[in-house]
């Protein structure tokens, strides 16, 4: 039974993985259909020049064996070597064309990429209990089903065909071995022709069911094609555009942070670690980081916003290493950073005393 969850078509990706597991839409019966046509029409094109030459050679087989003496190992071989010298030529045609339209009917349903893992062994394939399931299974049951359809159909389509002439036949008693070989052979020809275009309407309704279960087989759930959609491969040129731009605005977030940062300690020039603390957290949190350059930025921003920095060269390098953004400082830090606080929150009292 389908899982009601998976709504979604497959995508691009589902449907490429299935291929290389040889899962692909594909109908034996308009196979077997086109394969019997057109060894059909060939031996319609072809069959007189194949009697011809066939009664030609069992002729100059009984000619040659006629004017023999006893017949010896050497001789039946030679007969026999013609024979099927002359059996090969005359089914040459027949054969060709039907492996010609096997590969193109195989290929038009198939496509032409060619993928190995479906030939690789798989044990799992020989569980007992598996396989059962298949043979109990409910596909087996619709198999059954198509399969008796598929027989009273071409049932129908002989017997239409040979029992309104079966008094027409009836009544060749005594004819010629020529004329009554002639009327089984378009007898033949006749049902032949109608069983086979309808075993090709068969295998084209087929086709379409396949296709349609295949479809139903590689539907994904919504989450499956979002998750899929994360995962989906790009040019290493997009990545690297993509990786860029985030880091980009992550460091455009941290500089926004540093005016609300309570203390910068620095190296004082290779690093530069904002501190803020809202007094209901357990410990203190980097609000933004950097060394070199981006340092300096955040001690440019955090003068213009005076927001205080206190030069701490093994805090700032200790803090760079251990605490990423957005983290709270390790316990091991905290009596020091604790130290830092306290005297910026003195000294900003003294200032404010000062100002009253």
């Amino acid at each position: 039974m389908a899982d009601p969850d998976k709504t979604e078509k497959a995508t691009p990706k589902r449907r490429e993985e299935a291929r290389k597991k040889g899962q692909v839409a594909k109908s034996t019966d308009l196979s077997g259909a086109v394969v019997v046509l057109a060894g059909l029409i060939t031996v319609g094109l072809t069959g007189s020049t194949m009697v011809n030459r066939m009664a030609s050679g069992i002729h100059d087989a009984l000619a040659a064996g006629a004017g023999r003496d006893p017949v010896t190992v050497n001789t039946v071989g030679d007969l026999l070597m013609q024979s099927g010298q002359n059996a090969a030529v005359c089914l040459a045609p027949v054969v060709g064309a039907c492996a010609v339209a096997g590969v193109v009917v195989n290929l038009g349903q198939v496509g032409i990429r060619l993928k190995s893992q479906a030939l690789k062994p798989n044990f799992r394939r020989l569980d007992p209990k598996a396989g059962f399931k298949r043979i109990a299974g409910p596909q087996s049951l619709v198999e059954l089903a198509k399969n008796l359809v598929k027989i009273a159909i071409l049932l129908w389509v002989v017997l239409s065909a040979l029992l309104p002439h079966i008094q027409d036949y009836a009544a060749m008693v005594g004819v010629s071995p020529l004329q009554l070989g002639h009327a089984i052979v378009d007898l033949v020809k006749h049902i032949a022709y109608r069983a086979t275009f309808a075993y090709l309407f068969i295998g084209a309704l087929d086709y379409f069911y396949q296709r349609h279960t295949h479809e139903k087989s590689l539907r994904m759930k919504k989450e499956e094609v979002k998750e899929e959609g994360k995962g989906q491969d790009l040019p290493a040129e997009v990545k690297s555009a993509i990786r860029r731009r985030q880091r980009e605005q992550a460091r455009a977030r941290m500089m926004g942070d540093v005016p609300t940062a309570d203390v910068i300690i620095t190296n004082p020039t290779h690093y530069s670690v904002a501190l803020k603390y809202d007094g209901h957290s357990a410990a203190p949190t980097v609000v933004a980081k950097g060394k070199d350059l981006i340092a300096l930025r955040i001690r440019e921003i955090a003068a213009e916003n005076d927001v205080p920095i206190v030069p701490d060269p093994p805090l700032a390098r200790s803090l760079h290493a251990s605490v990423e953004v957005g983290q709270q400082i390790p316990e091991e830090l905290f009596a020091a950073v604790a130290q830092i606080l306290a005297y910026v929150y003195r000294v900003a009292g003294r200032r404010r005393l000062a100002t009253a």
